[in-house]
């Protein structure tokens, strides 16, 4: 049913296969518009965002005891004690119910 394509990146303006599978992907989530970008600029675009707001930085982390198992954990906020705060997998344990 899909044929590759062949797409140009707004971001680098290299050509870049839009596959037939890429693009049955893209039907059964229901998108409506082709990539813009080619992969690596999607994947560089992505990673900025994760950075910190777009400029690349490294997110702050902050060390924290979890109310919960006692142990030690990272979080991306400064904890305080008006809240508790949960490590990874006992926060995925209480939002999971």
């Amino acid at each position: 049913m899909y044929q590759d394509k062949t797409l140009n990146c707004k971001e680098c303006g290299r050509d870049f296969t839009f596959s037939a599978s890429e693009q049955e992907f893209y039907a059964e989530k229901g998108f409506e518009n082709e990539p813009a970008r080619c992969p690596e600029c999607r994947a560089s675009r992505k990673a900025a965002r994760r950075g910190g707001r777009g400029f690349g930085r490294e997110r702050q982390m902050y060390e924290a005891v979890c109310a919960e198992c006692g142990q030690t954990a990272e979080v991306p906020f400064k904890p305080t004690n008006d809240r508790p705060v949960y490590c990874k997998e006992c926060y995925s344990k209480r939002n999971s119910y």
